[in-house]
C-alpha cells in the first residue's frame, strides 16, 4: 500500500488534510473498538498475538519467525494462526508447503510454514480451535490485534522505528488502525525494528506515548554464502515497504540497476516475470527478491530468481521473555 505523504508528517504538525480527515478517523477508530467488543474464544493454551497499530508492513512476519524459533528452542510446540491475507481458502486448513500455493493460503503463511505448523482461517477462532486440537501447546496469532474473536494472553506490538506511528492519526487521517493509547492499553511490549539512528529517533518522538516495555530489534540479511558486493541486480519486491529491501541490497554492496516496487502481496504473473526477465537479461543482471515474494513466484521462475532472506535480531529479549514468563512460559 502506497501511503499518502501526509501520513508521515510529524505528530505535532499533521497537516491540513489530516486535520480535515480526522472525523473519518474517529469513525474508523469506533469501528475498531466495536470489532474488539466481542466475547472472544478462550483457548486452553497460551495465545500470543504479534500485531501492530499501524496499517501496512511493520515487520510482523520476521517477528513471528523469531518468536517461533525462540519457543521451539525451549521445547515448545507452537502453531501459528493467520487470516491468510490474499488467499482463496476460508479454512481452517493447515498449510502444506508441498500442496498449497500462495494464491490459496497467502504468501506469509506459506513462508512461516517452513518454521512451524500454520493454520489459515478467515474465522480466527476456528483456526485456534483447530491448532489446539492438533496438539499446539502455544498459539501465535499472526496479526489480529484489532480482532476480538480470540482472547489473547499476550500482545506484542511491532513498529517500524523509522516510520514510527506516522502523524499519530487514525486511517484515513493517518496510518493507524486505532489511537496509540488504546493500542497501548492492550499491549504487553512494543518491538521497534530499525537502525540505531531510527531507534533513537523513535524513542525521542514516541517514548512518552509508550506505556509498556520496549524491545529494540533490527532485520539482518541471512548469510547464505551469496557474494553481493558488485553484483548486478534487478530487484523487485511486493512487501509493505519495498524501499527497505532495496536499501538492504545497496548496503550489501549490490549494484542495483533496477528496482521495481510492487504492491504488497501483488501476484507475480507470468507476464510480469517474463518482462522482468527480459529487462534483467538486457542489463546483464540477476533478478533478486524477498523471501515473501519468492513463495509467489511461478514455478518456472523459482530457479531463475535469487532470494535475499532476512532475520530479526533482537538486542535484548528481556522485555519479551518477561511477558512470556507472565503467561507461564519459561
Amino acid at each position: 500500500m502506497k501511503e499518502p505523504r501526509f501520513w508521515s508528517n510529524p505528530p505535532d504538525a499533521p497537516g491540513l488534510v489530516a486535520r480535515l480527515l480526522s472525523p473519518l478517523g474517529a469513525l474508523y477508530a469506533r469501528g475498531t473498538q466495536k470489532a474488539l467488543a466481542q466475547d472472544g474464544f478462550r483457548a486452553d493454551v497460551p495465545v500470543i498475538c504479534v500485531g501492530n497499530i499501524n496499517a501496512g508492513g511493520t515487520g510482523k512476519t520476521p517477528t513471528v519467525i523469531a518468536l517461533l524459533q525462540r519457543l521451539i528452542a525451549r521445547g515448545y510446540h507452537p502453531h501459528v494462526v493467520s487470516r491468510g491475507y490474499g488467499g482463496s481458502l476460508d479454512g481452517p486448513v493447515q498449510v502444506d508447503e508441498q500442496r498449497h500455493s500462495a494464491v490459496q493460503v497467502g504468501d506469509e503463511p506459506l513462508l512461516i510454514a517452513a518454521f512451524a505448523p500454520v493454520w489459515v482461517a478467515k474465522q480466527r477462532a476456528e483456526g485456534v480451535r483447530s491448532a489446539q486440537e492438533a496438539g499446539a501447546d502455544i498459539i501465535v496469532l499472526d496479526d489480529g490485534m484489532q480482532n476480538g474473536t480470540v482472547k489473547k494472553d499476550a500482545t506484542l506490538v511491532v513498529v517500524d522505528a523509522g516510520k514510527g506511528f506516522g502523524n499519530g492519526r487514525v486511517i484515513p487521517a493517518g496510518p493507524l488502525r486505532e489511537p496509540i493509547e488504546r493500542g497501548m492499553a492492550r499491549a504487553d511490549v512494543v518491538i521497534s525494528i530499525g537502525s540505531d539512528a531510527a531507534q533513537k529517533q523513535f524513542g525521542e518522538t514516541w517514548g512518552d506515548a509508550l506505556t509498556v516495555p520496549r524491545a529494540q530489534a533490527r532485520l539482518e540479511p541471512l548469510q547464505t554464502g551469496m557474494e553481493w558486493e558488485g553484483l548486478r541486480v534487478l530487484a523487485f519486491a511486493g512487501i509493505g515497504h519495498p524501499e527497505k529491501f532495496f536499501g538492504t541490497l545497496r548496503s550489501l554492496g549490490a549494484d542495483l540497476l533496477r528496482a521495481e516496487a510492487l504492491k504488497d502481496h501483488q501476484p507475480l504473473s507470468l507476464q510480469l516475470m517474463k518482462r522482468l526477465e527480459i529487462e534483467a537479461l538486457a542489463l546483464r543482471a540477476h533478478m533478486v527478491t524477498t523471501e515473501k515474494d519468492a513463495v509467489r513466484l511461478p514455478r518456472e521462475f523459482r530457479q531463475k530468481v535469487v532470494t535475499l532472506p532476512v532475520r530479526l535480531e533482537c538486542e535484548d529479549w528481556g522485555p519479551i521473555d518477561a511477558v512470556l514468563r507472565q503467561i507461564g512460559l519459561e
